[in-house]
């Protein structure tokens, strides 16, 4: 079990590295002021977030094979170019919400203290966004954890797939019991993690 213990892991770690700054640089391209940029980047959201992942997952693993005679040859990859996508889209409307609910006055007095858009952004701004989306943010990386066992769909050997095998080879359901409690675990890891987030940028309140 620890191979697929292993295998869990490396795809939330990875999904997170990838996913956070590109949901970020999906979310520029749906607040730009360039049209055909924001209605792209929120058509993509729109699809992404309206179809299952389970989905999304297949038609990555197998589309370039149907499409383009290239068959996809990692299953791993498959599964991290799946997740990656599905979770920045979700992360940029979670950026998305929290940088409009800065007023629009924090803007202005960051000009008229002679600040840039990229320094009032930056030093002023991100600071309390990053406050404001903590809790939605946590809600979806723990989802994300749950997430990892929907690898299995095309064969990437995570830790449901190995306690399923477990399960049938030996007949015995205590394998899954161990699945179960490494997921309870992990996520009250993150829980406790992220509650000790918000208290430290409790510093933010007014």
């Amino acid at each position: 079990m620890l191979t697929g213990f292993g295998e869990t892991c490396l795809l939330f770690i990875l999904t997170l590295v990838c996913a956070l700054p590109l949901g970020l640089l999906i979310c520029f391209g749906s607040i730009s002021k360039i049209k055909p940029i924001r209605w792209l980047m929120k058509t993509i959201v729109w699809i992404i977030r309206g179809t299952p992942l389970l989905l999304q997952i297949i038609v990555v693993f197998y589309g370039p094979g149907l499409l383009f005679d290239y068959p996809m040859r990692s299953r791993f990859i498959a599964v991290l170019i799946a997740f990656v996508i599905n979770y920045a889209c979700y992360f940029s409307e979670i950026y998305r919400g929290g940088i409009e609910s800065i007023t629009k006055g924090q803007y202005e007095a960051c000009a008229v203290l002679g600040m840039t858009k990229v320094q009032a952004f930056f030093h002023v701004i991100l600071p309390q966004v990053i406050k404001r989306i903590i809790p939605p943010m946590s809600n979806e990386i723990i989802t994300l954890v749950k997430d990892t066992s929907l690898a299995r769909i095309i064969g990437v050997i995570e830790l449901i797939t190995v306690s399923q095998q477990i399960v049938n080879n030996y007949v015995i359901l205590w394998p899954l019991f161990y699945a179960g409690a490494f997921y309870l675990v992990f996520n009250g890891l993150l829980t406790l993690l992220f509650g000790f987030i918000e208290k430290k940028l409790n510093y933010y309140k007014v």
